[in-house]
């Protein structure tokens, strides 16, 4: 058997791209995630888990997470979830596999909230944007905790941090879905039924950079193949440095789709921070020929996923 990774959360979005581009790369890959009967937020389950499985590699894409509207409605349940998820594991850890290497994705809202660039050692520098407090603080946490136990216990963590990711198997729910992907899921629910009206949350001017999930999955395969790629001793952003406006990207929806009612903007919700553009630099230091999916392929295939998967 190839290389032993635990994947956390791999029934949810992002997991199931990691699952699927680690397994095509020979791995001996093993999953848990609530839906597969382990609970994350309990520390004697998640080290029944790791007693059991014993990986050298765990990659932790467990997360509560949703919109804008969503962290801010339930942001308790929110911070409490994560934080109980992220104690939960390192303490499992280094009491039942101190040896494994453990990959976090850290969400962009981790970020100070009025940043125009996303510069990697500056991303404590200011507070989160209040759209995204309770996800954003258990993201500076999630580095405080993997770091805390690094030096008590010699747990490794590697950090990417990562855009706001889109691609298949995302919730169909708008409220939980990511931003794009709920976008792609509300033309292909409007063009179906017909309907004269499509509600986009925002005035659409915010700029986003975005990542397609499976892009993060061949980063996670190539960090696991190549133990001894120099850089990932400190947080690295997985970057292309280009962002689009959400009315920009509505548009670029909008050519694969023969819909023909109204598109209205909705001002009354969020917009969040107004810009979120990751800077390359260190990331094209590390992985100078890492080629990304291009942006107008990747909503292909979640159109695809999205019109399998209809009705929702």
């Amino acid at each position: 058997m190839g290389t032993k990774v635990l994947v956390l959360g791999a029934t949810g979005f992002v997991g199931r791209h990691v699952v699927e581009v680690l397994t095509a790369g020979g791995l001996e890959v093993h999953q848990a995630s609530r839906k597969l009967g382990v609970d994350l937020r309990s520390s004697a389950q998640c080290q029944i888990l790791l007693d059991k499985v014993q990986p050298e590699w765990i990659v932790n894409c467990a997360a509560h997470v949703g919109s804008l509207n969503y962290v801010t409605q339930q942001a308790a349940e929110v911070m409490l979830d994560n934080a109980r998820m992220l104690l939960s594991m390192y303490e499992a850890v280094a009491l039942r596999c101190p040896q494994a290497v453990v990959i976090n994705p850290i969400a962009n809202c981790a970020f100070p909230g009025d940043a125009r660039t996303y510069v990697e050692d500056e991303w404590m520098s200011g507070p989160i944007h209040p759209s995204v407090l309770s996800y954003g603080a258990t993201r500076r946490f999630l580095w405080y905790l993997g770091e805390s136990f690094n030096m008590q216990h010699q747990v490794r963590s590697i950090y990417l941090f990562v855009p706001n990711m889109y691609g298949p198997y995302d919730s169909t729910d708008p409220n939980k879905a990511h931003a794009l992907n709920a976008l792609i899921s509300k033309f292909v629910k409007a063009e179906r039924e017909g309907q004269d009206v499509l509600e986009i949350w925002g005035t659409g001017v915010a700029i986003r950079e975005w990542l397609y999930a499976g892009d993060y999955a061949r980063i996670v395969l190539e960090v696991v193949l190549n133990p001894r790629i120099r850089g990932l001793g400190e947080p690295v952003s997985i970057a292309q440095n280009f962002g689009v406006s959400v009315r920009e990207l509505v548009d670029i929806i909008q050519h694969h789709f023969h819909y023909t009612g109204r598109i209205q903007f909705d001002p009354t919700k969020d917009d969040g921070a107004p810009k979120k553009v990751m800077d390359d630099t260190r990331f094209r230091k590390i992985f100078p020929d890492f080629k990304f999916t291009l942006l107008d392929d990747g909503i292909r295939n979640a159109i695809q996923y999205y019109s399998t998967v209809y009705p929702y």
